[in-house]
């Protein structure tokens, strides 16, 4: 476990606002990460994506980013606008 991780992990059983704020951070990297890979899988530029999900492009840099808490609707938006089907899943939190 890093310094980081360690930090993350005491202050999280301290705060409890904290370790939700952490959990969001997360969820918003993982959702960047599947919508850029998404994007990058199809060849196109964020202005192409944005134009073919009917968002505007600052949209997806935010996403892409993980400067936005993405919601299902948008994420469902963006499944259905790129033929893909959303999957949501429950995963085990490593201990």
């Amino acid at each position: 476990m890093s310094q980081l991780d360690d930090y993350i992990a005491k202050r999280s059983a301290q705060d409890k606002s904290f370790a939700e704020q952490v959990e969001q951070e997360d969820i918003n990297l993982e959702v960047a990460i599947q919508v850029r890979t998404l994007r990058d899988n199809m060849g196109l530029t964020q202005r192409e994506f944005a134009k073919l999900i009917g968002k505007p492009q600052s949209t997806v840099a935010r996403i892409e980013n993980g400067n936005v808490n993405t919601s299902t609707k948008m994420l469902s938006e963006i499944a259905q606008a790129t033929k893909q089907r959303l999957i949501i899943q429950f995963d085990p939190v490593g201990e």
